[in-house]
């Protein structure tokens, strides 16, 4: 059965999609932009991919997982020259452990004209 998660310390959607929607053991995370919990867009690399990085993380503790769990990582940037800050900080939040598979990729705009956007794979045990 699908089972919609939402959770007041990330932003919620900005259009007709959920947060996350669970299906039995799997978890997929709506690709979460540097939006604060009240909607503000952070500004700078730095500060964005840490924020868009804290919504993955309470969307994921809302659903009962954790980043231990993440499967699979999908980073959509404005600028592939930001990769190397965004890469540093990600390894950073990832911690120790199996790594997720991942790709990203470079787009020409995201919502709200964000610099980066982070969609999630994950499993809830």
């Amino acid at each position: 059965m699908k089972k919609e998660i939402i959770t007041d310390k990330a932003p919620g959607a900005i259009g007709p999609y959920s947060q996350a929607v669970q299906y039995g053991k799997l978890l997929f995370l709506s690709g979460q932009i540097p939006l604060t919990p009240e909607g503000e867009l952070v500004s700078g690399i730095e500060k964005q991919t840490r924020q868009a990085l804290a919504n993955v993380e309470a969307i994921l503790e809302a659903a009962g997982s954790n980043k231990g769990n993440i499967l699979e990582v999908t980073i959509y940037l404005t600028d592939l020259g930001f990769f190397q800050t965004v890469n540093a900080l990600y390894e950073e939040w990832l911690g120790e452990g199996v790594k997720p598979a991942r790709a990203v990729v470079e787009v020409a705009r995201l919502p709200k004209d964000a610099l980066i956007e982070v969609a999630v794979r994950a499993f809830v045990e």
